[in-house]
């Protein structure tokens, strides 16, 4: 499995840091990229179109100016995540920002287009595109994405709903190139799992809500800390695609989590438009199975420390329980 030299010789976690809507900021994003993972963030969360040149204008910056004081550290690549789909009318613009700023990642959502891929590719950059099904994985890999982002069962926000274990597998049948796996991962232990059972990097949201450098409402960060799995809600009723969030909020939105109608897929809405959808973005929060991981709110500088201790400690874990295996298996040969 090859990945691109920007991904296999610049990070120090196999982790990029999820595009969240809202709450991607540059203070998140240049904080995961200076603590070694990749950080990225939705175009759209620049608002007024006119912001996001200044935000790809001082990311760029403080990384360069980190790595110049850091050559022994240096700044991971950050990602800009593109919404392909249709209803997004600031697609051209956007794409034109981040060719000019020559986005290292580009991460495309809801659609592949191969005037986007051949727009990064023209500079040298990285596409990944997020699928939640091998169907949508090979489409995109024709039109010409340079790797995979599994959205499995239990990531946070639009998710799938297949077993990572099943999705990786099925694309791996066909696919050599780089995958990033997307559910339920908050620890350590799980990005060596995603590696372990065939994805090169682990691809996670829900952990970075509750960090102080999220642009996330204080109220949202507390409800991650006191949540678990059970707490989360699979639906497509708040923009038409099927997503997770916390049940919580939905209460404190005055409806039941338990008895949510269905939405029309055609009437999709990712919150550009202003409309009465995009509050979903707002006052229901999106959120991974995963949570239960998560303990306080922490710097992202000290979740990505605590993540680093969790799997050099999985993988020694793991190279005492194959030692021990492989030692009964040598006794039982003779």
């Amino acid at each position: 499995m090859a990945l691109p030299p920007i991904l296999r010789d610049r990070l120090r976690l196999p982790v990029i840091g999820s595009p969240l809507f809202i709450i991607s900021v540059p203070d998140l994003v240049i904080a995961q990229c200076k603590a070694g993972i990749v950080g990225s963030f939705p175009a759209l969360n620049a608002r007024p179109a006119s912001l996001l040149d200044e935000w790809l204008h001082r990311i760029t910056e403080e990384l360069a100016e980190w790595d110049r004081d850091h050559p022994d550290q240096p700044s991971a690549p950050f990602a800009v995540n593109h919404i392909v789909h249709k209803t997004n009318d600031r697609l051209e613009h956007d794409l034109e920002a981040s060719t000019r700023w020559k986005a290292p990642i580009v991460i495309t959502s809801l659609g592949a287009r191969e005037d986007v891929n051949a727009a990064v590719h023209s500079y040298g950059g990285v596409v990944l595109h997020d699928i939640i099904n091998d169907r949508f994985g090979r489409k995109a890999v024709e039109k010409g994405a340079d790797g995979l982002i599994a959205v499995a069962a239990g990531a946070g926000g639009h998710a799938g709903q297949l077993s990572p274990f099943a999705l990786v597998q099925e694309l791996r049948e066909w696919f050599d190139g780089p995958i990033a796996l997307s559910g339920s991962i908050a620890n350590g232990h799980a990005i060596l799992g995603a590696q372990a059972m065939g994805a090169d990097l682990a691809y996670m949201g829900s952990a970075f809500i509750a960090t102080q450098e999220a642009a996330a409402d204080q109220s949202y960060k507390d409800m991650i800390v006191a949540s678990s799995g059970d707490d989360i809600v699979y639906t497509n009723l708040f923009t038409g695609v099927h997503g997770n969030y916390l049940k919580p909020s939905i209460l404190a939105a005055g409806m039941d989590p338990d008895d949510l109608p269905k939405s029309d897929p055609s009437a999709m809405n990712f919150g550009s438009g202003g409309n009465q959808k995009s509050k979903a973005w707002r006052d229901i929060w999106g959120c991974g199975q995963g949570i239960g991981a998560v303990k306080g709110v922490p710097s992202v500088r000290e979740l990505v420390d605590r993540l680093s201790d969790e799997y050099e400690a999985a993988k020694a874990e793991l190279a005492t329980k194959t030692s021990f295996t492989r030692g009964r298996v040598l006794m039982a040969a003779e």
